[in-house]
């Protein structure tokens, strides 16, 4: 590939460059465009009949990219070298991920369960059963027997449609999406912290950062092209610093200035011994602290229990690794950090994402440039399930603990106030299968993801989910390992196939135009959406049709209306304006036409009383702040320094399971493998699942790179291939994303391959997140003929 300065269009056709040529730069330059294509073999771009607009669907950085048609079929891609967000880059499951709509195996008829089978049926018999058998429960039981649970790939239209089908329609609290196994934590860190959602920082602090901090995140393979932008200013002048903090030897790891390696587990300990040695050092900005924070003494005594050597003692750690680490954080001008599953999905989750906020207002590098955090996002469109209120939220990001804010909502749909529920906070997943499991829940209707691979212990999941007593709808695009347990299977149409906008995890808002027809009768989300709610005959309080839109972009203006005065403020956007621009930032209003680049930089939150999207929760116990002890702490709405004490983990290893399981992604799949599986390239370059071993626990254990191991935990075993070296001793890692559609058994019934075999359910008390880094676990070489 080509490297420099320039506008470079870059052919790439292979999976083992997966950051690119190197575009260097300084502090303070623009990030020099290079822009990546791949084009179906043969085929040159004067081949393309057109391009069309899109983004990035299979990660959360919000690539602007083009697709290119021919002969009404996507052939390639090609970056956006316009684009704020990759200047052209293209991640390499985007370059290669987009064969997957033409995959021969796409489902293109509605199929229905008859006498134990899945057979095919037309769309009027399909919605017909789920229409049916949703107003037979609403007679029987009530709202309260009816659940959702959809995505972060959907688009906003689709999510702020099925947020108003839910809580308006049906009077049902039971909405969440998967978004709560990757980025609840997200939220719930940046509403405890700041009284509301929304990252702080922007992608763009990268190109001024001094000092950049990643902890649990390992960008190199979640987000590429952001790793390549962070590449770039490490190969030119006046590079920043990088710390990493992560158990495995990541490609950020390999980068780093300074690695920490922790056990999983102790993550808050940590993060405690460093705030202490900021304070203890006085590395603290004390006017910033004084003048936009409350909390400073509360914290400042959790933390002084956090020296050093107990800190590397609970972590595994040494301590002048923790003095080093406090020291590059204390010294760095313009301190950037960036939070991720590493973090969201082990133990005090929501307690040990908190203290990175903490780190940044301690140090008062919130509002600058090259200053700030960022608590990523896993999924493409994470943000809007969080803005649109399909993931446990009310739509806007108001507050379900707030009459006036409901009020408001019941206003924008012309419905009752207490047609919303909000007696309680909305159900989160992990309550909504308890509800399922014990009879409660009887209608659950899943949209584009995956349970029965992606959720913890899955032998209870595919237990709850194959329940006589379950009536499961599917709305998938192929024939997943859920799909496999549906009462009712709904072909769906994906990105490129239809009209939509959707935010990355820096709050940039793309615009994915229709680029050809989906196959088969498959339909958009949306319109199956509002077939339901017609079929349901939902209507306002004046008898009009609810929801009151009828296509994408009149869904898009009513979605507009509902942002109005809220932090994510779309008021300025519009289909054309995002038609002429790559990638635009909420808020986006009259008071930033071109939208902001950060937030809080005037030292001013979303934390006001009357304002906030939560008045947060014990970091302990989960326990709701009451809204009268909320306004007595923090009456002028500044941001929160909230602190909390390490325990150890539920699961901790032992005799019979010496080791802590972690697990993860690769660079080269998307959650379980239903897309990226189906793109050769991709495919061949991450075929099977993997364990990866420490070289000295390895050795102990007599295992070699390449043989067959066999994992367990408590819940049950998987085999796996072993990969020595590359994480911490007493540590063990398999990638999330093999299930069994691809098997001789899609049903998963056999269950030896999917990490979720061995995942526990546990769950942070604060955002809900499942746990899938804290499971007490054993290896050992396989016995000869003991793995399918």
């Amino acid at each position: 590939m080509v490297g420099g300065r320039g506008a470079i269009v870059a052919e790439r056709n292979g999976v083992d460059q997966p950051w690119g040529a190197r575009t260097p730069y300084g502090p303070g330059e623009a990030w020099p465009v290079r822009v990546d294509s791949h084009l179906a073999g043969g085929l040159a771009p004067e081949d393309v009949d057109r391009w069309v607009r899109t983004a990035a669907v299979l990660h959360s950085n919000g690539d602007g990219l083009d697709l290119a048609v021919k002969d009404g079929a996507i052939v390639g891609v090609r970056g956006r070298a316009d684009d704020r967000v990759n200047r052209g880059r293209v991640d390499p499951k985007d370059l290669f991920g987009w064969q997957a709509n033409s995959s021969p195996d796409r489902l293109t008829t509605p199929l229905v369960r008859r006498d134990g089978e899945l057979v095919e049926a037309t769309w009027d018999e399909a919605m017909a059963l789920v229409a049916g058998r949703s107003k037979e429960l609403l007679d029987e039981q009530g709202p309260s027997a009816i659940g959702f649970y959809t995505s972060g790939q959907l688009f906003a239209e689709e999510y702020y449609t099925l947020a108003a089908i839910a809580r308006a329609g049906l009077g049902t609290n039971h909405l969440d999406g998967n978004t709560r196994l990757c980025t609840a934590t997200a939220a719930a860190a940046l509403k405890e912290s700041f009284g509301c959602d929304g990252q702080p920082a922007s992608y763009t602090d990268v190109d001024h950062a001094d000092v950049i901090a990643l902890f649990g995140h390992n960008v190199a393979e979640t987000q590429s092209v952001l790793w390549s932008r962070v590449l770039d200013r490490l190969a030119g002048p006046n590079p920043p610093a990088i710390l990493c903090v992560d158990p495995r030897e990541t490609p950020v790891a390999r980068e780093a200035t300074l690695h920490l390696a922790p056990l999983p587990g102790t993550n808050l300990a940590l993060m405690n011994g460093l705030l202490h040695e900021i304070i203890a050092h006085d590395r603290v900005d004390h006017e910033y602290v004084r003048r936009c924070t409350v909390g400073y003494d509360d914290l400042e005594k959790m933390v002084a229990d956090y020296p050093p050597d107990r800190v590397a003692e609970i972590c595994g750690l040494e301590a002048g690794e923790i003095t080093a680490a406090a020291e590059l954080l204390g010294s760095a001008e313009r301190l950037l950090c960036t939070v991720l599953q590493g973090f969201y999905q082990s133990h005090q989750a929501s307690a040990a994402s908190v203290q990175v906020n903490n780190l940044v207002l301690l140090r008062g590098m919130l509002g600058k440039p090259g200053a700030g955090v960022l608590q990523m996002n896993g999924q493409p469109t994470a943000e809007n399930t969080r803005e649109c209120g399909a993931d446990g939220d009310l739509t806007g990001f108001r507050n379900w603990a707030n009459d006036a804010h409901v009020a408001e909502l019941a206003e924008l749909w012309n419905v009752e106030p207490m047609t919303i529920p909000h007696y309680g906070p909305p159900t989160h997943l992990m309550q909504l299968l308890r509800y399922a499991e014990n009879g409660t829940l009887r209608f659950l209707w899943v949209s584009a993801t995956n349970p029965a691979v992606s959720l913890p212990e899955l032998r209870r999941i595919r237990s709850i989910l194959s329940q006589d007593r379950l009536f499961l709808v599917v709305q998938d695009a192929f024939r997943t390992e859920t799909a496999e347990l549906a009462d009712v299977v709904l072909p769906a149409a994906i990105w490129g196939e239809k009209t939509g906008t959707f935010t990355n995890a820096d709050r940039t808002v793309h615009l994915s135009e229709k680029a050809v027809e989906p196959p088969g009768q498959a339909r958009p989300d949306l319109d199956i959406l509002l077939d339901y709610a017609r079929r349901m005959d939902f209507r306002d309080k004046d008898g009009a049709p609810l929801p009151s839109w009828h296509d994408a972009e009149s869904a898009f203006e009513a979605w507009k209306r509902a942002t109005a005065g809220r932090p994510c403020d779309y008021t300025g956007l519009s289909y054309a304006k995002l038609r002429e621009t790559s990638g635009v930032q909420w808020p986006c209003n009259e008071e930033n036409p071109d939208g902001a680049e950060r937030l809080y930089a005037d030292g001013k939150f979303f934390a006001q009383p009357g304002y906030c999207e939560s008045y947060g929760r014990d970091l302990i116990t989960g326990a709701p702040v009451e809204p009268d002890e909320y306004r007595a702490i923090n009456p002028d709405g500044k941001a929160m320094l909230k602190a909390a004490e390490y325990v150890p983990p539920h699961e901790k290893p032992g005799e019979d399971h010496p080791f802590a399981l972690i697990t993860g992604r690769t660079i080269h799949h998307f959650h379980t493998r239903t897309k990226t599986a189906r793109a050769p390239q991709l495919q061949a370059a991450a075929p099977e699942s993997w364990v990866e071993v420490s070289d000295v626990d390895a050795k102990r254990l007599d295992l070699h790179d390449g043989a067959l191991a066999e994992i367990t935990t408590p819940r049950g075993r998987v085999f796996a291939r072993v990969r020595v070296g590359g994480i911490r001793e007493g540590v063990l890692f398999l990638p999330f994303h093999y299930g069994y559609f691809d098997t001789d058994d899609p049903t998963g019934a056999q269950a030896d391959r999917a990490a979720n075999e061995l995942t526990m359910t546990d769950w942070d008390p604060v955002s809900k997140q499942p746990l899938f880094k804290t499971a007490a676990a054993a290896i050992r070489p396989a016995a000869s003929g003991g793995a399918r």
